[in-house]
Protein backbone atom coordinates (compact mmCIF):
# COMPACT_ATOMS: atom_id res chain seq x y z
CA UNK A 1 0.00 0.00 0.00
CA UNK A 2 1.19 3.53 -0.74
CA UNK A 3 2.13 5.98 2.00
CA UNK A 4 -0.90 7.32 3.93
CA UNK A 5 -2.48 10.42 2.40
CA UNK A 6 -3.76 13.08 4.84
CA UNK A 7 -7.54 13.24 5.05
CA UNK A 8 -9.11 16.16 3.25
CA UNK A 9 -11.53 18.38 5.17
CA UNK A 10 -14.47 16.66 3.50
CA UNK A 11 -13.11 13.17 4.27
CA UNK A 12 -12.42 14.08 7.89
CA UNK A 13 -15.93 15.52 8.17
CA UNK A 14 -17.54 12.39 6.69
CA UNK A 15 -15.60 10.09 8.99
CA UNK A 16 -16.36 12.20 12.06
CA UNK A 17 -20.06 12.23 11.15
CA UNK A 18 -20.03 8.45 10.66
CA UNK A 19 -18.45 7.92 14.08
CA UNK A 20 -20.83 10.37 15.70
CA UNK A 21 -23.93 8.68 14.29
CA UNK A 22 -22.72 5.25 15.37
CA UNK A 23 -21.29 6.03 18.81
CA UNK A 24 -22.20 9.56 19.93
CA UNK A 25 -18.48 10.37 20.24
CA UNK A 26 -17.41 13.76 18.90
CA UNK A 27 -14.10 14.17 17.05
CA UNK A 28 -13.48 17.75 15.95
CA UNK A 29 -10.45 19.39 14.29
CA UNK A 30 -8.42 19.21 17.52
CA UNK A 31 -8.57 15.40 17.21
CA UNK A 32 -7.55 15.29 13.56
CA UNK A 33 -4.18 13.60 14.22
CA UNK A 34 -5.86 11.00 16.46
CA UNK A 35 -8.42 10.21 13.74
CA UNK A 36 -5.80 10.17 10.97
CA UNK A 37 -3.62 7.65 12.82
CA UNK A 38 -6.49 5.23 13.33
CA UNK A 39 -7.76 5.56 9.77
CA UNK A 40 -4.24 4.91 8.46
CA UNK A 41 -4.06 1.76 10.62
CA UNK A 42 -7.43 0.46 9.40
CA UNK A 43 -6.62 1.24 5.75
CA UNK A 44 -3.35 -0.67 6.12
CA UNK A 45 -5.11 -3.60 7.84
CA UNK A 46 -7.73 -3.83 5.06
CA UNK A 47 -5.24 -3.06 2.27
CA UNK A 48 -7.43 -0.21 1.08
CA UNK A 49 -5.70 1.79 -1.66
CA UNK A 50 -7.66 5.01 -1.15
CA UNK A 51 -9.89 6.70 1.37
CA UNK A 52 -12.83 6.31 -1.02
CA UNK A 53 -12.39 2.53 -1.19
CA UNK A 54 -11.95 2.28 2.58
CA UNK A 55 -15.01 4.41 3.31
CA UNK A 56 -17.08 2.29 0.92
CA UNK A 57 -15.93 -0.78 2.83
CA UNK A 58 -16.85 0.90 6.11
CA UNK A 59 -20.30 1.97 4.96
CA UNK A 60 -21.12 -1.51 3.68
CA UNK A 61 -19.63 -3.07 6.86
CA UNK A 62 -17.59 -5.49 4.76
CA UNK A 63 -16.15 -8.24 7.00
CA UNK A 64 -17.41 -6.45 10.11
CA UNK A 65 -15.30 -3.35 9.45
CA UNK A 66 -17.61 -1.05 11.46
CA UNK A 67 -16.83 -3.00 14.64
CA UNK A 68 -13.08 -2.90 13.93
CA UNK A 69 -13.25 0.82 13.16
CA UNK A 70 -15.11 1.66 16.37
CA UNK A 71 -12.73 -0.54 18.39
CA UNK A 72 -9.84 1.58 17.08
CA UNK A 73 -11.37 4.74 18.56
CA UNK A 74 -12.28 3.63 22.07
CA UNK A 75 -10.15 4.51 25.08
CA UNK A 76 -9.52 1.73 27.61
CA UNK A 77 -7.46 3.43 30.32
CA UNK A 78 -8.47 1.90 33.65
CA UNK A 79 -7.29 0.00 36.73
CA UNK A 80 -8.69 -1.81 39.76
CA UNK A 81 -10.36 0.28 42.50
CA UNK A 82 -10.44 3.40 40.35
CA UNK A 83 -12.53 6.09 42.08
CA UNK A 84 -12.66 3.89 45.17
CA UNK A 85 -14.87 6.40 46.98
CA UNK A 86 -17.77 5.31 44.77
CA UNK A 87 -17.25 1.67 45.74
CA UNK A 88 -17.36 2.76 49.37
CA UNK A 89 -20.58 4.66 48.67
CA UNK A 90 -21.98 1.53 47.02
CA UNK A 91 -21.62 -0.59 50.16
CA UNK A 92 -22.20 2.17 52.73
CA UNK A 93 -25.24 3.89 51.21
CA UNK A 94 -26.53 2.77 47.82
CA UNK A 95 -27.07 -0.91 48.56
CA UNK A 96 -28.60 -0.11 51.95
CA UNK A 97 -31.29 1.84 50.11
CA UNK A 98 -31.80 -0.81 47.45
CA UNK A 99 -32.27 -3.48 50.13
CA UNK A 100 -35.38 -1.62 51.24
CA UNK A 101 -37.07 -2.84 48.04
CA UNK A 102 -35.39 -6.25 47.94
CA UNK A 103 -35.93 -9.29 50.12
CA UNK A 104 -33.30 -11.76 51.23
CA UNK A 105 -32.44 -14.00 48.28
CA UNK A 106 -33.51 -11.43 45.67
CA UNK A 107 -31.24 -10.55 42.75
CA UNK A 108 -29.27 -7.29 43.00
CA UNK A 109 -28.31 -6.18 39.49
CA UNK A 110 -25.23 -4.01 38.87
CA UNK A 111 -24.14 -2.83 35.41
CA UNK A 112 -20.70 -1.56 34.47
CA UNK A 113 -21.26 0.21 31.15
CA UNK A 114 -18.83 0.85 29.57
CA UNK A 115 -16.63 -1.73 31.31
CA UNK A 116 -13.51 -1.48 29.14
CA UNK A 117 -11.13 -4.43 29.80
CA UNK A 118 -12.94 -5.57 32.94
CA UNK A 119 -11.16 -3.83 35.80
CA UNK A 120 -14.31 -2.00 36.93
CA UNK A 121 -16.83 -4.88 37.10
CA UNK A 122 -14.23 -7.15 38.68
CA UNK A 123 -13.43 -4.36 41.17
CA UNK A 124 -17.12 -4.22 42.09
CA UNK A 125 -17.23 -8.00 42.64
CA UNK A 126 -14.02 -7.96 44.68
CA UNK A 127 -15.12 -4.95 46.74
CA UNK A 128 -18.46 -6.55 47.59
CA UNK A 129 -16.76 -9.76 48.73
CA UNK A 130 -14.39 -7.79 50.95
CA UNK A 131 -16.64 -4.99 52.22
CA UNK A 132 -20.31 -5.98 52.12
CA UNK A 133 -21.33 -8.41 54.89
CA UNK A 134 -24.71 -9.09 53.22
CA UNK A 135 -23.11 -10.34 50.00
CA UNK A 136 -24.03 -13.98 50.64
CA UNK A 137 -27.66 -13.16 51.45
CA UNK A 138 -28.45 -11.95 47.93
CA UNK A 139 -27.94 -13.11 44.38
CA UNK A 140 -25.66 -10.39 42.99
CA UNK A 141 -25.61 -10.17 39.20
CA UNK A 142 -22.81 -8.07 37.73
CA UNK A 143 -22.76 -7.37 33.99
CA UNK A 144 -19.97 -5.61 32.13
CA UNK A 145 -20.79 -4.08 28.74
CA UNK A 146 -18.83 -2.10 26.18
CA UNK A 147 -18.99 -1.09 22.53
CA UNK A 148 -15.36 -2.26 22.07
CA UNK A 149 -15.42 -5.99 21.35
CA UNK A 150 -11.65 -6.36 21.77
CA UNK A 151 -11.89 -4.88 25.25
CA UNK A 152 -14.64 -7.38 26.08
CA UNK A 153 -12.46 -10.28 24.94
CA UNK A 154 -9.68 -9.06 27.21
CA UNK A 155 -12.17 -8.68 30.08
CA UNK A 156 -13.40 -12.24 29.65
CA UNK A 157 -9.82 -13.55 29.70
CA UNK A 158 -9.30 -11.83 33.06
CA UNK A 159 -5.54 -11.33 32.72
CA UNK A 160 -4.07 -8.05 34.00
CA UNK A 161 -0.70 -6.33 34.20
CA UNK A 162 1.05 -4.66 37.11
CA UNK A 163 -0.37 -1.22 36.40
CA UNK A 164 -3.96 -2.47 36.52
CA UNK A 165 -3.34 -3.90 40.00
CA UNK A 166 -1.39 -0.94 41.42
CA UNK A 167 -4.18 0.14 43.82
CA UNK A 168 -4.69 -3.35 45.29
CA UNK A 169 -2.80 -4.54 48.37
CA UNK A 170 -0.45 -7.51 47.96
CA UNK A 171 -2.87 -9.47 50.18
CA UNK A 172 -5.78 -8.87 47.80
CA UNK A 173 -3.67 -9.75 44.78
CA UNK A 174 -2.55 -12.98 46.45
CA UNK A 175 -6.14 -13.87 47.41
CA UNK A 176 -7.87 -13.16 44.10
CA UNK A 177 -5.21 -13.53 41.38
CA UNK A 178 -2.82 -16.18 40.11
CA UNK A 179 0.49 -14.92 38.72
CA UNK A 180 1.09 -16.20 35.20
CA UNK A 181 4.22 -14.28 34.24
CA UNK A 182 6.56 -11.50 35.41
CA UNK A 183 3.88 -8.87 34.68
CA UNK A 184 0.74 -10.95 34.27
CA UNK A 185 -1.92 -12.01 36.77
CA UNK A 186 -5.15 -13.92 36.04
CA UNK A 187 -8.18 -13.32 38.25
CA UNK A 188 -9.36 -16.51 39.99
CA UNK A 189 -12.14 -18.51 38.32
CA UNK A 190 -14.72 -17.88 41.08
CA UNK A 191 -14.42 -14.13 40.56
CA UNK A 192 -14.14 -14.37 36.78
CA UNK A 193 -17.35 -16.37 36.54
CA UNK A 194 -19.21 -13.87 38.74
CA UNK A 195 -19.24 -11.25 35.95
CA UNK A 196 -20.98 -11.64 32.58
CA UNK A 197 -19.78 -9.57 29.61
CA UNK A 198 -21.91 -8.36 26.69
CA UNK A 199 -21.48 -5.87 23.84
CA UNK A 200 -23.71 -2.78 23.98
CA UNK A 201 -23.90 0.68 22.46
CA UNK A 202 -25.01 3.37 24.92
CA UNK A 203 -26.64 5.25 22.06
CA UNK A 204 -28.88 2.36 21.00
CA UNK A 205 -32.13 2.26 23.04
CA UNK A 206 -33.03 -1.25 21.89
CA UNK A 207 -29.63 -2.69 22.79
CA UNK A 208 -29.77 -1.01 26.18
CA UNK A 209 -33.35 -2.15 26.86
CA UNK A 210 -32.46 -5.76 26.08
CA UNK A 211 -30.42 -5.95 29.29
CA UNK A 212 -33.36 -5.14 31.55
CA UNK A 213 -33.42 -2.93 34.66
CA UNK A 214 -30.60 -2.47 37.15
CA UNK A 215 -30.25 -1.40 40.78
CA UNK A 216 -26.96 0.36 40.10
CA UNK A 217 -25.22 1.47 36.90
CA UNK A 218 -21.60 2.59 36.74
CA UNK A 219 -21.17 4.72 33.61
CA UNK A 220 -17.88 6.50 34.15
CA UNK A 221 -15.73 8.67 31.91
CA UNK A 222 -17.54 8.12 28.62
CA UNK A 223 -20.04 11.01 28.44
CA UNK A 224 -17.09 13.43 28.27
CA UNK A 225 -16.57 12.25 24.67
CA UNK A 226 -20.16 13.13 23.69
CA UNK A 227 -21.77 16.38 22.66
CA UNK A 228 -24.88 17.73 24.43
CA UNK A 229 -27.37 15.94 22.17
CA UNK A 230 -25.60 12.58 22.54
CA UNK A 231 -25.32 13.03 26.30
CA UNK A 232 -29.05 13.65 26.59
CA UNK A 233 -29.86 10.53 24.55
CA UNK A 234 -27.42 8.44 26.59
CA UNK A 235 -28.95 9.83 29.81
CA UNK A 236 -32.45 8.83 28.66
CA UNK A 237 -31.22 5.32 27.80
CA UNK A 238 -29.49 5.02 31.17
CA UNK A 239 -32.60 6.28 32.98
CA UNK A 240 -34.65 3.56 31.28
CA UNK A 241 -32.04 0.98 32.33
CA UNK A 242 -32.53 1.75 36.03
CA UNK A 243 -35.19 0.24 38.24
CA UNK A 244 -37.26 2.92 40.01
CA UNK A 245 -35.05 4.16 42.85
CA UNK A 246 -31.93 2.82 41.11
CA UNK A 247 -28.63 4.71 41.11
CA UNK A 248 -26.08 5.76 38.52
CA UNK A 249 -22.43 6.61 39.22
CA UNK A 250 -20.58 8.85 36.75
CA UNK A 251 -16.90 9.81 36.49
CA UNK A 252 -15.68 12.54 38.85
CA UNK A 253 -15.56 15.17 36.07
CA UNK A 254 -19.10 14.38 34.88
CA UNK A 255 -22.36 15.78 36.20
CA UNK A 256 -25.79 14.42 35.32
CA UNK A 257 -27.32 17.69 36.59
CA UNK A 258 -25.86 19.47 33.55
CA UNK A 259 -27.17 16.79 31.18
CA UNK A 260 -30.66 15.74 32.18
CA UNK A 261 -33.43 16.73 34.63
CA UNK A 262 -34.62 13.13 34.89
CA UNK A 263 -32.42 12.21 37.84
CA UNK A 264 -32.32 13.26 41.49
CA UNK A 265 -28.93 14.31 42.85
CA UNK A 266 -27.94 12.29 45.94
CA UNK A 267 -25.06 13.54 48.05
CA UNK A 268 -23.55 10.91 50.31
CA UNK A 269 -20.44 11.13 52.49
CA UNK A 270 -18.26 9.37 49.93
CA UNK A 271 -19.74 10.41 46.58
CA UNK A 272 -22.33 12.36 44.63
CA UNK A 273 -24.50 9.95 42.65
CA UNK A 274 -27.75 10.19 40.70
CA UNK A 275 -31.03 8.39 41.28
CA UNK A 276 -34.05 7.49 39.21
CA UNK A 277 -36.96 8.70 41.35
CA UNK A 278 -39.25 6.11 42.94
CA UNK A 279 -42.43 8.13 42.57
CA UNK A 280 -44.13 8.49 39.22
CA UNK A 281 -41.68 6.13 37.53
CA UNK A 282 -43.19 4.82 34.33
CA UNK A 283 -43.01 1.29 32.98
Amino acid sequence: MADPVPLSEEEFSRLSEFLYRRTGMVFNETKRYYVQRRVDDRMAATQATSFASYFARLRSDLNGEVEQFINAFTVNETYFYREEHQLSCLTENILAERLQVHRRGDTIRIWSNPCSTGEEPFSIALWLLENWPAVDSYDVEIIGSDIDTRALQAAEAGVFGKRALMRLSPELVARYFVQEGPDSWRIIEDLRSSVRFTPVNLMDPQEMRRHGRFDVVFCRNVLIYFDDASRRLAAENLFDSLAPGGFICLGHTESMSRISPLFQVRRFADAIVYQRPMEGAHG
